[in-house]
């Protein structure tokens, strides 16, 4: 019996009203359903005397619809220029490289304010009601080329850019800051530039109270900013108090805080048992507050160090103190709540790295232009992409692939398949049945 992966048969063309990318058309009209192709296009102003034969606004979006399918240069939209259709006429990739070089600093925040549009009109349908948690981090993108503005030497030896982002504790981008490999990853002056800019694009019921200047009394939802050891100062904590936010920030090692932790370890009446993951019958860590044993005065008022214990396990990276028992971990907050439950809610920051994985999967671990300002665009645009990724996700998907990885989304959803047939005067799409994609794309045109 001769082997074989496949089966047996043989390729041939003629399969004109075969398509593929089903999954982005309906990501493609989502956007446009939520008001995103509508704000794009008012953002992106006509140049010279002539209209464009191609709408900005559309022109971006299938680059937003490039980015969710994997693409990571300009050229990548020819794959749905070959698809008319489903995404009908298509801008070429010099078209695109156009438009993206003519955005200027004006032109960038004109894009972010398309985006807080389209924000506030999904979260609209399915607004939370708890605390509004953001959390910020900055991540390395390396590049191969010294002609790139910007691009400098990082700190882990490699070199290209270093951009710090904020997110929503479930994962939705907000907003990026494109920087230079050299900078530093506790920026004081970024980390308030990134949070500020942030709340400018959530929608007025969720920002009311909270952007620099505003009266507290008009917040109404709490909101709640998460940082690692980067961004632990008590500039950044006091910029969150004028703003009416409650901070969490990653301790780093001192001296006061090893003498904290070495006066307390011994003490069993400090320590609690930490809330178990969901996966424990019981947590082996323990939480217990020492703000009483450390000096706190150059910060805001009411501000707690609470400090975290754990097994050491052979190969566990030692912190905060050196211990062959324990691993030490530590956190400043001014929130009121048990130390328990607080630690819960800091070590969630960590989920944070999977919103910066997302974002680098969706192009931003590209930077495809020479000029500043186009890269600064181009971040933009991937922040967007990941977004509109995100409010399709929460409205349109259920089970797994509501928290899916971009990879999955790409197999599952994005590049399916689909014939067209025309009946009578319109169109359908129709998706093979054994795909396990196209139940839940059926789905998704009607979700709940």
């Amino acid at each position: 019996m001769k082997l074989s992966s496949v089966a047996n048969a043989r390729l041939a063309g003629g399969g004109d009203r075969v398509v593929w990318g089903a999954g982005l058309f309906a990501l493609g009209g989502f956007a446009d359903r939520v008001g995103l192709t509508g704000a794009l296009s008012a953002a992106v102003p006509r140049r010279g005397e002539r209209a464009p034969v191609h709408d900005r606004g559309a022109l971006l979006v299938h680059l937003l619809l490039v980015l969710a399918g994997g693409g990571e240069a300009c050229t990548d939209i020819e794959h749905l220029r070959s698809q008319r259709d489903l995404f009908g006429p298509v801008g070429s990739h010099s078209t695109l490289y156009r438009a993206l070089r003519g955005i200027d600093g004006s032109g960038l925040g004109a894009l972010w304010g398309a985006a807080a549009t389209a924000r506030g009109e999904a979260w609209s349908k399915r607004r939370g009601s708890g605390p509004l948690v953001l959390d910020i981090d900055s991540t390395l993108v390396e590049v191969h080329s010294e002609n790139k503005q910007g691009a400098a030497p990082h700190y882990k030896g490699g070199f290209g850019f270093h951009p710090m982002m904020c997110s929503t504790g479930d994962g939705e981008p907000l907003w990026v800051k494109l920087r230079p490999g050299n900078a530093a990853a506790n920026d004081i002056a970024d980390h308030i530039e990134v949070l500020d800019a942030a709340i400018s694009v959530l929608p007025d019921a969720d920002a009311a109270g909270h952007r620099a200047g505003d009266d507290a009394a008009l917040g109404g939802r709490e909101m709640v900013l998460r940082v690692d050891a980067g961004g632990c100062s008590a500039r950044i904590a006091e910029a969150c108090r004028d703003r009416n936010i409650t901070f969490f920030m990653s301790a780093r090692a001192t001296a006061g805080i090893d003498a904290a932790i070495a006066a307390a370890r011994c003490d069993p009446r400090r320590w609690s048992a930490a809330v178990a993951n969901p996966k424990q019958r019981r947590s082996k860590a323990h939480v217990a507050e020492l703000t009483d044993l450390v000096d706190l005065s150059g910060w805001p008022e009411g501000t707690r160090l609470i400090i975290r214990r754990e097994p050491l396990h052979p190969g566990a990276q030692r912190s905060l103190f050196d211990s062959d028992n324990f691993r030490y971990w530590g956190f400043l907050t001014n929130a009121t709540a048990g130390p328990a439950r607080l630690d819960k809610l800091m070590r969630k920051h960590a989920d944070v790295e999977d919103a910066v994985a997302r974002l680098k999967d969706s192009g931003l671990a590209r930077m495809p232009f020479t000029a500043w300002d186009a890269n600064c665009a181009w971040a933009a645009l991937c922040t967007i992409s990941a977004a509109l990724v995100h409010w399709f996700q929460t409205h349109c998907l259920t089970g797994p692939l509501k928290r899916a990885a971009p990879k999955r989304l790409r197999w599952t959803l994005w590049h399916l398949p689909a014939l067209v047939c025309e009946t009578g005067r319109r169109v359908k799409l129709r998706l093979p049945t054994a795909h396990p994609g196209a139940k839940a794309l059926l789905a998704a045109q009607h979700p709940n």
